[in-house]
């Protein structure tokens, strides 16, 4: 397999979704960090996926924040 294919195959297991950022309130491209959780390519913040219905894209509480850090450090 050559580096280009390696490339190509680990990008498309990236999730990845549009959507609108709460925090620079555009409409982006928006990357999982972990599940449920995304980061807006646009301004970098992290946000929540929140399904009600539609899907929406919310803002980090402290406690959601905190969760996050939680998950990453296993």
């Amino acid at each position: 397999m050559s580096d280009i294919e390696k490339l190509n195959s680990l990008i498309s297991n990236i999730d990845t979704v549009e959507g609108h950022c709460e925090e620079c309130e555009e409409h982006t491209i928006l990357i999982a960090i972990v599940k449920d959780y995304y980061r807006c390519t646009n301004c970098g913040a992290d946000t929540l996926q929140y399904i009600n219905g539609r899907i929406r894209y919310l803002q980090l509480s402290d406690l959601d924040k905190k969760k996050l850090l939680e998950m990453r450090n296993g």
